[in-house]
């Protein structure tokens, strides 16, 4: 115990020993500068300092997004058709195909086109071609079977082409009544027009609810420039044609507009021009013929108190026979009364003849009418 105790006093002698030179000699080092020196001291000091430390905290999130891809897609629109079954026939029932070709859907228009001349109208074309003007009609979508102009072209279906002969005609057209002395009507000869007087049934003529004509019939209506009265606005307008049974007439009427049997045609049209025809196709021998028409004439100039006012211009009434693309001028007729018109002529060959008569009222009336009925068609000969 004693021991330890002197060396640790020993210990504090010897440090306190060197302790003083080192203190003298530092002293006479500052004394003996001429300058103020500084001396770092560095003191190492180990201490525990508190730091906050900032920590950026990365956390994952599932966020859920929405994301549009156009992709090209291919879609099928699926629809629903009604399919009538056919029934197929049984290989008995099955015909061997013949070497014959089957018409196709162009054949019903074959045929060639007619260059429209001045002066031509669709019954001189329709007779010199040989096919009905209904069908050249349906094949040319006409409109107006009246309205032609020169140069136009017409398909005309089934003709080749070839231009018939427009028969040689003498006529002596006489109006009012037969001549005095008439040719001899052949013994033996009868009637030859179809329907003559407008008995047998009727049809709608193009499917036209205004045009009811007779069976055997046909009719065309003149629905252009009116230029007979100097308006250049001046129109024609299609009349209403019907057959018309006598109980459908008043008691007074009957024995003015019924010329034969129980039916007449009635043509008529209230405050505006007219122009039509009634006309039929017939196949003649060679010989001389004699045409008769009858008519009356309803142009009524005003009504007074329902009393009919005739018209009294002679213009007001107008008939011409026809024959092919001819026939006979426009007459003045006798208005308000029953008239007959004959009309002779001859085929130096046989031919297919058109043959009717055409009406028309150039004025404005109070009703542009006309009642037809018993027209006939004779051989002339010695009797």
């Amino acid at each position: 115990m004693k021991s330890e105790e002197s060396g640790l006093e020993q210990g504090q002698l010897i440090s306190k020993r060197w302790f003083m030179p080192i203190f003298l000699l530092m002293f006479l080092l500052v004394g003996c500068s001429n300058e103020p020196q500084i001396v770092e001291v560095t003191r190492l000091v180990s201490e525990e300092v508190p730091v906050t430390v900032e920590v950026a905290q990365v956390t994952t999130v599932e966020v859920p997004l929405e994301v549009t891809v156009e992709v090209p897609v291919e879609v099928t629109r699926l629809v629903e058709i009604v399919v009538s079954a056919t029934l197929l026939p049984t290989e008995s029932a099955m015909v061997a195909p013949s070497d014959t070709p089957m018409p196709t859907a162009t054949a019903a228009l074959a045929g060639d086109l007619y260059t429209v001349q001045p002066g031509d109208t669709l019954a001189g074309i329709a007779t010199i071609t040989g096919v009905f003007i209904a069908d050249i009609v349906a094949a040319n979508n006409l409109s107006n079977q009246n309205l032609l102009q020169a140069g136009q072209e017409l398909m005309i279906p089934g003709w080749d082409g070839t231009l018939l002969a427009v028969p040689t005609v003498s006529s002596s057209p006489t109006t009012a009544t037969v001549a005095a002395q008439p040719t001899a009507v052949t013994a033996a000869s009868e009637n030859l027009l179809p329907n003559a007087s407008f008995e047998d049934d009727w049809y709608f003529f193009n499917g036209i609810n205004e045009l009811q004509i007779p069976i055997g019939w046909s009719t065309f209506v003149d629905e252009g420039l009116n230029t007979l009265t100097g308006d250049p606005n001046d129109l024609f307008f299609r009349p209403e044609i019907r057959v018309i049974p006598s109980q459908n007439l008043p008691d007074s009427e009957v024995p003015l507009f019924i010329f034969e049997g129980n039916k007449t045609i009635k043509a008529f049209k209230g405050g505006a021009p007219t122009s039509f025809a009634i006309f039929t196709d017939i196949t003649l021998p060679a010989g001389s013929y004699r045409f008769a028409i009858n008519f009356f004439p309803d142009i009524v100039a005003v009504y007074q108190d329902g009393t009919k006012i005739w018209a009294t211009d002679p213009l007001a009434a107008e008939v011409r026979f026809i024959l092919n693309n001819g026939g006979s001028d426009w007459t003045t007729t006798a208005i308000g009364t029953k008239n007959t018109m004959t009309y002779e002529f001859s085929l130096t060959q046989p031919a297919t003849v058109r043959l009717g008569a055409a009406f028309r009222n150039r004025h404005v009336n109070g009703n542009n009418g006309w009642f037809l009925d018993d027209w006939s068609l004779y051989r002339l000969g010695e009797p």
